[in-house]
């Protein structure tokens, strides 16, 4: 078996496609500009920025207005989370806030830090064996006194699918503002926020072959912001800092593709995202889906396998030329359960041992027939070690 280089870690990051990078290299050299100067220069690069919020906007089925450019997902749900908690406690002394135990640590940290020194009360919803939110739970932990909700639109660690339309009508029926972390959605999920009825939703390019350091925060029109970043009045006076010109060409480039080429990319990877879960189940004797069955991003796949310690099997699959991750919180050292596994019901043991892959464009069969003959082959070894 000889070796190949295959990379499954596309949850974590994805490659800049080449096209994004053509589109990109002008305004690195060419057209340089700050896009808030007032000669020739800036002014073509403010118009590179404002065709890429138009370009971003037809996708989402928004206004141009209602998006705000940020260096990435994590910052987009900083300043949802801030911006608005803490508008709405000042304008209506509304301060309870509700989220889930499986969101990104940008939500996760932000909630725990607003109810622990800002003055914020906070629920963590309970999630189903499949990483789902229940809306009857959500439902029932809404108070009078609730401003905002976070849920994620799809999870990055075991790939369940929360039904936001749905959440996002229950949140409004109370007057609650509902915001999704769509970080992992992007480019795999519809994103069209009339549909999904979120009053915000956070993006980062490089999840959907666009560059790092760039996302968006859609934030609905009427929704005041309190600046998490202040400074300049960059984006309305919403977020301070020049901005990232080639950056956010460069994702809004991305975008269009993703969604121009959809369908495609969607078949491509949920018919590989298949075969990787059935090969994976078939071969692996004490091999267990995480999350949902069906409900899951296309091109996801996580496993509980029975045993095994997941980075000691990360360690025999990079050995092979395969690139995966661990559903454990660290990467080195004495790694800690991963506590969406543990909230899922699974015991701090199995915890331990979850593997994520996530396939992509350049995936091929072959990769995943390779891919599934390593697991088994490591599997066997790594037990035999324990």
């Amino acid at each position: 078996m000889s070796a190949r280089h295959i990379y499954l870690d596309h949850s974590a990051t994805t490659p800049v496609d080449p096209r994004v990078v053509e589109a990109m290299l002008p305004y690195f050299s060419d057209i340089y500009g700050n896009s808030h100067s007032a000669h020739s220069f800036g002014q073509r690069a403010e118009m590179a920025v404002e065709d890429a919020r138009e370009t971003m906007a037809r996708v989402l089925n928004c206004k141009p207005s209602e998006i705000i450019f940020t260096s990435g997902g994590s910052e987009s749900d900083n300043l949802a989370l801030r911006g608005a908690g803490w508008t709405r406690k000042r304008a209506d002394g509304r301060d309870h806030l509700i989220t889930s135990p499986v969101e990104h640590s940008a939500v996760i940290r932000t909630v725990a830090q607003m109810a622990e020194v800002m003055g914020f009360s906070e629920t963590i919803l309970p999630i189903g064996s499949d990483g789902m939110v229940d809306p009857e739970d959500f439902a029932g932990a809404v108070t009078p006194q609730t401003s905002l909700a976070s849920l994620m639109y799809a999870n990055n660690e075991v790939g369940t699918i929360n039904p936001i339309p749905h959440l996002a009508a229950l949140a409004h029926e109370h007057g609650v503002l509902f915001h999704t972390d769509a970080v992992q959605a992007g480019g795999q999920m519809p994103l069209d926020v009339q549909a999904l009825g979120v009053d915000m939703l956070s993006l980062s390019a490089h999840k959907f072959y666009g560059p790092k350091g760039v996302g968006a925060l859609y934030v609905r029109e009427g929704i005041d912001l309190l600046p998490s970043q202040s400074g300049g009045i960059h984006e309305d006076g919403r977020r301070a800092g020049t901005l990232n010109t080639p950056g956010i060409v460069g994702m809004a480039k991305a975008l269009e593709l993703a969604y121009a080429e959809h369908d495609a990319r969607v078949a491509h990877y949920q018919t590989l995202r298949d075969a990787l879960i059935d090969g994976v189940l078939a071969r692996v004797p004490g091999a267990h889906l995480t999350g949902h069955r069906t409900q899951r991003l296309p091109g996801h796949a996580s496993f509980i396998l029975d045993g095994v310690e997941a980075n000691m099997l990360l360690v025999h699959l990079d050995l092979k030329g395969i690139a995966g991750s661990s559903g454990s919180a660290c990467k080195t050292g004495n790694p800690e359960p991963s506590g969406l596994l543990v909230a899922m019901g699974y015991t701090p043991e199995q915890a331990l041992t979850g593997l994520r892959l996530t396939v992509g464009m350049q995936t091929t069969e072959a990769d995943i027939d390779y891919t599934i003959d390593v697991i088994a082959e490591s599997v066997e070894k790594v037990r035999a070690l324990a």
